[in-house]
């Protein structure tokens, strides 16, 4: 991990590069094109596991009741505790919202609550199973009332098959990449088309998804996964170190940012994240993402602060005395974790919220997903003769300052001269 002076924090706040546009959008007009026979091409080109012929795309319902019924005691059970946890703060969410009118005299103006009928949910499956991700994409889709959810992952390992069933999935598919993104936007005569595709992926699911935009919605473009840390002298190296690792882990993209206002701290922090190391069974990726990452010694909260609000990071730790005084300060983030004992692999895994979150510098604009990213607010009017005519008056005038003259008649005919 590097330290940076905390004047020149040019790299700490730099965004980081991920997308591959020239290679996606030949894989996505070949698969528009070809369908099916570009999918095995593409697979057989970079699955660990590809799908040899169209029978092998879908998961059939006899291959599911067998994995289910075998899958390891403890493992089901921390999936239907997961399953129960984010289905939990879903509906929580979901009361948020809701069906509303107002009366304006004898007219309503109103809004109502529809779902988005069909969504693919994509779960990474390059370097490690993500059966978390299937729970995390699939429930707020059922919690919202989705028609059908569909999810799909490359490489699918038993685990992600049982936790999509478990959590609600309609049908579940083998495949991945930018191939997949492709199927699923345009159609094949095997694979459907859905109207919005959520989930991470790697930078090239990523791209796809940037690049079907507009044919279909998407959730929003997500980088390598990052942690920022604010810590002091009070805090737990250990535990700050293993968080670290934790988010290295992921990928050798990954990256994790510790602010602190203890130099002491910093460096116990590097010394424990060195012990942890020696014997992590992911060292190999962990390590390198570890030796990327950023370290800055600052000399309050508030500079640490004015940092995380500029870099605007997934997961944001807080590790620091009085930190629940200072949460509100935090502007940008696609989660915060308050004190040492609300660990961002709680939020990974089963607490409840959804771990599906923007990055770099994403959170600046919107949060996590959530149920109302499957649902659409949809408007409706019931417009009086007598609002008509006080509508009329001002639409008129504001119609013929545009020059939109059809615009002033269809306003003159309901207004002040009657119909």
């Amino acid at each position: 991990m590097k330290i940076l002076n905390k004047y020149n924090t040019e790299e700490f706040l730099k965004d980081i590069e991920y997308e591959n546009i020239s290679v996606v959008q030949e894989i996505i007009e070949e698969v528009k094109k070809d369908g099916d026979k570009a999918i095995i091409k593409y697979s057989k080109m970079y699955d660990k596991e590809p799908v040899e012929n169209t029978n092998a795309f879908e998961v059939s319902k006899e291959e599911i009741e067998e994995i289910v019924n075998s899958l390891d005691k403890n493992l089901y059970d921390a999936i239907t505790y997961t399953v129960k946890s984010v289905e939990k703060f879903a509906r929580a969410q979901m009361k948020t919202v809701h069906q509303m009118e107002l009366k304006i005299g004898d007219s309503i103006l109103g809004q109502k609550i529809a779902p988005i009928e069909r969504i693919l949910c994509y779960a990474p499956g390059g370097n490690y199973p993500l059966p978390s991700s299937a729970c995390m994409t699939i429930i707020p889709a059922r919690v919202a009332g989705v028609r059908e959810v569909i999810l799909t992952s490359p490489n699918i390992k038993p685990e992600t098959i049982a936790a999509a069933h478990l959590a609600g999935a309609d049908r579940i598919f083998r495949l991945g990449g930018a191939q997949a993104i492709s199927a699923f936007t345009y159609g094949t005569k095997t694979v459907p088309t859905v109207d919005k595709i959520v989930g991470p992926g790697n930078k090239y699911v990523t791209a796809a998804k940037k690049y079907v935009y507009g044919k279909v919605d998407i959730d929003f473009l997500a980088g390598p996964s990052e942690v920022l840390i604010i810590a002091d002298e009070t805090a737990d190296a250990k535990l700050i170190a293993a968080d670290i690792l934790a988010q290295a882990e992921h990928d050798k993209d990954a990256r994790a940012y510790l602010i602190s206002t203890s130099r002491a701290l910093v460096d116990n922090v590097r010394e424990e994240a060195d012990k942890i190391l020696e014997t992590l069974e992911t060292k190999e990726v962990a390590e390198y993402a570890y030796n990327q990452s950023i370290a800055i010694v600052v000399d309050d909260i508030r500079e640490a602060i004015q940092l995380a609000n500029r870099r605007a990071p997934e997961h944001v730790e807080l590790q620091f005395e009085g930190a629940e005084e200072y949460k509100d300060k935090f502007r940008n983030f696609g989660t915060l974790f308050i004190g040492k004992y609300s660990a961002e692999v709680f939020g990974d895994y089963c607490s409840g919220t959804n771990h599906v979150l923007p990055t770099n510098k994403v959170s600046r604009y919107r949060g996590g997903l959530s149920v109302f990213d499957f649902i659409k607010i949809q408007t409706y009017q019931t417009i009086d003769e007598n609002y008509a005519k006080e509508l009329s008056k001002y639409s008129s005038i504001l119609a013929n300052a545009e020059g939109l003259m059809a615009h002033k008649l269809a306003s003159d005919l309901r207004g002040q001269n009657g119909i």
